[in-house]
């Protein structure tokens, strides 16, 4: 009752600011309703954590989970606070340089380090409750499968409420210090250090979990099931509770980072984008985003509450309607805050459901490509028959069709909301091109305005592998394990789902951003031109980049390579990492025969330390890469462009003082982002979806087709999902932070390329 009667005074309050002069109210909600998240998020854990714990042997299986975990967690956010740190002073240092960025350094490096403290906390929290989450979870299947469902996926809404939540009062409390309320059309780009910081942390959480689980998981089943042939999380295995402790590392706080860095981004990218707005819609434009999300919020909570489950139900059944309830409220939400805040243009809520159509196509395409039942998996499975070769063969095949149909949904997404968005502000004197990328911008919302359920499901995938884990390591009733294994196969598709939602939603971000740095190389230039006392022409824009430009081109290059070799990287580092955790098990089998007569046990820790320590090391190069590159290519071309005449003979350049604005490094690093997104979307889309196949073709035969388990179409599917798993863990996953950085990056930087 509590909750909806703050949920009515927030609409009330909301329709007071509707009719009220400038709108600002509209940020006190948002930030009363990021209060309100933490205070659901509290509650869940709290009904969460007051389950019972189980037998002592759980407890024993558990707390070597949550120990590893938390051990991990904190040499890795230990690392990433010294390369943030390091990377505060380098921008607050390259801002000072500049007569022109000098001001702003401040903010900046304010709002940067406030990002990062915020994605951290979004993705740690996540799994701190996660991993308390498992075992209750697990004890309460040994009852009822609707009752561990419903732990599970409260458990995981905790993340799902912290990361909106966090996000809200970030944006919300810096626009209101920064002085938004009163000079709302120049705060939004002193903002964008927020979303550089969540980024940063994003990158390297998701990878440095990703490369963690992943060697962990190849290491455990190349050595146990294909080598010595036990079951999967057999308690002879050493590596397989370093495998239980990568999926709390890489998919709560890997993916809690991830989607906390969308939806920073895109509010700071959809406000910059509000400001051409301001003349139509004052302060609301530019507010909307962050309404959107606290609907969000209200939506997600409703939606995780409604779901409870038969024993005979399968469990996505229940799970799909929490998403159905939740999509519905957060329609209903939007409608509203279009009315109130943007004037009841229709045409503009068509833009959001258009993007909440989008969420729910990229859901289902992903389900397709990696559902036991349908062609691509069982294609994949019918080609184990003949060896590893042909699985790899096969899944690399599934891999490359997939990108087809996201691709076109993508497309028609953003000609749509595009056109929509020109409708729905057909009478504003503004140029069309505003019109519609405000209209993008608005989809991207749309698609996001569930993102607090979406990550509650998708960290109810690792809870309930973990649980199930828990189950068959302290050699419960085979009957238990039945109803967990019916959960971990829900979670399986949660976490595929998840993936395929994580990068549409980072498509559409990152096409938002890209706009958004357009616009922001635009402002600099006019507002130098307003320093010098002079009028930039009204009919110079910075949208058209020219690839038969020799900057544009070449930066494009290097961005279609940085994806190949980000990706290389990432997945070599898998490599390495499970080679060391490979080497341990077998030596502990060679050392040590009565693990596998279940005499003695194996030492469990020695392969958590050896995994994080070398983990944490493969991680750097990579995301290093992706934070210098565009830094360098927008340097070298602004300084040595001049020195060889590469422009176009006859482009006109706008001129300060009699002077030309060189314009060559914001051009190369335009080509970058824009062909760098375009291949990244791609990419990430082949790995995420092969890995998926490769591994539910593995789970098909475990099933029983094809002779099942230990069957030799068995260890041929167990090496394709080996190959599959840096894939879809790992290299997938950080490319949907890599380009939205990329983007941040880019928007940060844009003062110094100029």
């Amino acid at each position: 009752m509590l909750y909806f009667s703050l949920s009515a005074l927030v609409f009330f309050q909301g329709s007071t600011a509707a009719i009220g002069t400038n709108g600002g109210t509209f940020l006190w909600i948002a930030l009363v309703a990021g209060l309100l998240g933490l205070v659901f998020a509290l509650f869940l854990a709290k009904s969460v954590l007051a389950y019972d714990t189980g037998t002592p042997e759980m407890r024993m299986i558990s707390n070597a989970i949550r120990e590893g975990a938390e051990a991990f967690m904190s040499r890795q956010y230990t690392t990433i606070a010294a390369l943030a740190v390091v990377l505060a002073i380098a921008l607050f240092v390259g801002y000072k340089f500049s007569d022109f960025t000098a001001p702003l350094a401040g903010k900046v490096v304010i709002s940067f380090l406030i990002g990062a403290i915020c994605s951290g906390l979004a993705g740690y929290t996540g799994m701190f409750v996660s991993i308390r989450t498992n075992i209750r979870a697990a004890s309460a299947a040994r009852a009822s499968l609707g009752q561990a469902l419903k732990i599970a996926l409260r458990g995981g809404a905790v993340t799902g409420m912290v990361v909106i939540s966090l996000s809200l009062l970030g944006i919300g409390a810096l626009f209101f210090l920064f002085g938004g309320l009163h000079d709302p059309q120049h705060v939004p780009y002193q903002l964008v250090g927020f979303g550089f910081g969540a980024s940063l942390v994003a990158l390297f959480a998701q990878l440095g979990g990703g490369i963690y689980t992943k060697a962990a998981d190849v290491g455990a089943d190349l050595v146990g099931k294909v080598e010595a042939g036990i079951p999967e999380d057999d308690p002879r295995n050493p590596a397989v509770i370093a495998d239980l402790v990568g999926d709390n590392v890489g998919d709560c706080a890997g993916r809690g980072a991830d989607i906390f860095e969308s939806t920073a981004a895109e509010n700071v990218g959809a406000m910059i984008l509000g400001t051409a707005l301001y003349p139509v819609f004052g302060i609301k434009g530019i507010l909307f985003p962050l309404m959107v999300h606290a609907i969000n919020l209200v939506a997600s909570f409703i939606g995780v509450l409604v779901v409870h489950s038969r024993e005979d139900q399968n469990p996505m059944d229940a799970l799909n309607r929490g998403y159905y309830v939740t999509t519905l409220l957060a329609l209903a939400g939007f409608a509203g805050a279009v009315y109130y805040m943007l004037q009841g243009r229709w045409w503009l809520l068509g833009c959001g459901v258009i993007g909440m159509v989008t969420s729910f196509l990229f859901v289902r395409i992903t389900e397709y490509y990696t559902e036991t039942r349908y062609r691509p998996v069982q294609s994949i499975a019918n080609a184990s028959l003949t060896g590893p070769a042909t699985t790899i063969i096969s899944g690399l095949a599934v891999g490359m069709e997939t990108p087809a149909m996201p691709v076109i949904v993508i497309s028609a997404a953003l000609l749509l909301s595009y056109y929509f968005g020109v409708r729905g502000l057909a009478d504003a004197t503004i140029s069309d091109y505003a019109k519609g990328i405000y209209g993008t911008a608005i989809a991207t919302m749309g698609m996001l305005s569930s993102a607090a359920y979406i990550l509650a499901m998708d960290t109810f995938g690792p809870i309930t592998d973990n649980a199930g884990g828990i189950i068959e390591m302290s050699n419960q009733p085979d009957a238990v394990r039945e109803k967990t294994d019916k959960l971990d196969a829900a979670g399986n598709t949660t976490k595929a789902l998840t993936k395929g939602y994580a990068i549409g939603s980072a498509a559409l971000a990152a096409f938002l951003l890209f706009s958004a740095y357009l616009e922001t190389v635009h402002d600099i230039v006019a507002q130098r031109f307003a320093d010098a006392h002079q009028v930039l022409p009204s009919g110079w824009t910075f949208t058209n980049i020219n690839l038969a430009s020799v900057p544009v081109f070449v930066g494009a290059l290097l961005g279609a390579m940085l994806i190949f070799l980000f990706s290389s990287l990432a997945i070599k580092a898998v490599g390495r990492t499970a080679q060391y955790i490979i080497e341990d098990v077998r030596a502990q089998f060679r050392e040590n025969p009565g693990i596998m007569a279940g005499t003695s046990k194996p030492d469990y820790g020695r392969c958590v330390r050896i995994v994080t320590g070398a983990a944490l090391k493969q991680m750097v190069l990579p995301g290093a890469l992706a934070v210098l590159t565009p830094l360098a290519v927008g340097l070298v071309f602004r300084n040595l462009s001049g020195s060889f005449h590469i422009h176009i003979p006859g482009e006109y350049l706008p001129a300060l003082n009699g002077r030309s604005i060189d314009l060559a490094g914001a051009e190369a690093v335009a080509g970058l982002l824009m062909v760098g997104t375009i291949v990244g979307i791609l990419m990430a889309m082949l790995m995420n979806n092969s890995g998926g196949a490769w591994d539910n073709a593995k789970k098909y035969i475990e099933t029983g087709a094809h002779g099942g388990k230990r069957s030799e179409a068995h260890k041929a599917a167990v090496v394709g999902d080996t190959v599959g798993d840096p894939f879809k863990d790992t290299a997938g996953p950080s490319l949907h932070v890599l380009i939205k950085l990329l983007a941040t990056v880019t928007l940060v930087l844009a003062p110094l390329f100029l």
